[in-house]
């Protein structure tokens, strides 16, 4: 039977994660497949070429470029250090001799000969892909990386920011339509990942950030309060490399908006063990969510212990959030799927659905307007 595609985030007590740890260049990998890992864990790890950093010698000796060569002092592929003569330009009163030193520690990677241009390339970079999971290595890419597969508990939100944390996760509010504000940040939640309500206040994050929290899960941010933290707008870049050190998942949206009560009580339910999360946000082609991953405490069998992934498409019973007015935000199951198209307010036809709300009352609403969570 074919399903229409309907948009969804999955919220599920088990599922079977894997991840792909790749290097950007080629470089070793440091486990083997069988290895079980932490998050913090080195997977793979290479260098990526120094930075290079252009010097005139002959504009700063006073000599014509092609007289380069008679005071070069190192040649193309010596080693260099910050300080040390690179060409030295000799007269016969010791006073009047002239020294262009090096700028940087690393290499000598060019001299031109026609610009009068030293390149100086810096020391080599050391790149290290961690695990991220708490799991198992099921795959080893010979110098590029592995998949890291666990199973566990998996959250999407809808949006977040920040990059790859883990911690222990504490619930920061009574129920998940409390707004976790600055009073209840507490220093013992250092290093942890905490659950708030309906919205994260930009004093709270503020005091978070100082009390080195790892992460923030909750229902909702207020975007003004999004570009206080960050000084400029989030366009439709991936988000995931801001510099601070709290990661931030939204699991409803923006405005203050209760977290989904199976969401929330999911969460509350791994108090106390370890999250993986990630803010990391893509809104355009090749969508990315943000995500929080509580492995399983034993991962022996990953292979036998997850559920199939097939996905099983919009039907009745499914639980759905509205994503348009005037049902924007609320939660639901859905009790019927008309096949004849309806004729809509705006005169158009659509196919619609039928849900029922968590408060008991039932709407007709189109099916581009809602999406699936699937658990």
């Amino acid at each position: 039977m074919a399903h229409a595609y309907t948009p969804g985030l999955k919220v599920t007590e088990e599922l079977l994660v894997k991840k792909r740890r790749i290097l950007p260049l080629k470089g070793d990998v440091v486990v083997k497949v069988g290895d079980e890992v932490n998050p913090d864990e080195v997977v793979a790890r290479t260098h990526l070429p120094g930075n290079v950093v252009p010097l005139n010698v002959a504009n700063k000796l006073g000599l014509p470029p092609e007289d380069l060569e008679l005071v070069m002092v190192k040649k193309e592929g010596d080693e260099i250090k910050e300080g040390e003569p690179l060409a030295v330009k000799k007269s016969f009163i010791k006073w009047f001799s002239s020294t262009c030193e090096a700028t940087i520690n690393g290499k000598v990677e060019s001299i031109s000969h026609v610009t009068g241009q030293v390149l100086q390339r810096g020391e080599p970079i050391p790149v290290e892909v961690k695990a991220y999971l708490k799991g198992k290595v099921t795959e080893v890419i010979p110098n590029e990386g592995v998949v890291v597969t666990c199973v566990g508990s998996f959250v999407q939100g809808i949006f977040g920011i920040g990059g790859e944390t883990s911690g222990n996760i504490m619930i920061a509010t009574p129920d998940n339509s409390t707004v976790l504000s600055e009073d209840l940040i507490k220093p013992e939640m250092k290093d942890m990942i905490i659950v708030g309500g309906s919205l994260v206040t930009a004093d709270a994050f503020r005091k978070a950030l100082k009390t080195g929290i790892r992460g923030i899960v909750v229902g909702g941010l207020d975007d003004k309060d999004l570009r206080d933290f960050l000084g400029y707008d989030i366009g439709v870049a991936i988000t995931g490399s801001e510099d601070i050190s709290t990661t931030l998942v939204i699991t409803e949206g923006f405005g203050q908006m209760n977290m989904a009560a199976k969401t929330y009580e999911l969460l509350k339910q791994h108090e106390g063990e370890m999250a993986c999360i990630n803010g990391a946000t893509q809104i355009r082609a090749g969508v990315i969510r943000p995500e929080v991953v509580i492995p399983a405490a034993s991962q022996v069998k990953v292979e036998e212990s997850a559920r199939s992934e097939e996905i099983q498409g919009l039907q009745a019973g499914s639980v759905v959030r509205v994503i348009r007015h005037p049902y924007f935000g609320q939660l639901g199951k859905v009790t019927d799927l008309p096949s004849p198209l309806q004729k809509l307010e705006s005169e158009s036809k659509a196919r619609v659905l039928e849900v029922e709300f968590d408060d008991g009352t039932r709407a007709t609403v189109p099916r581009a307007n809602v999406e699936m969570i699937e658990d």
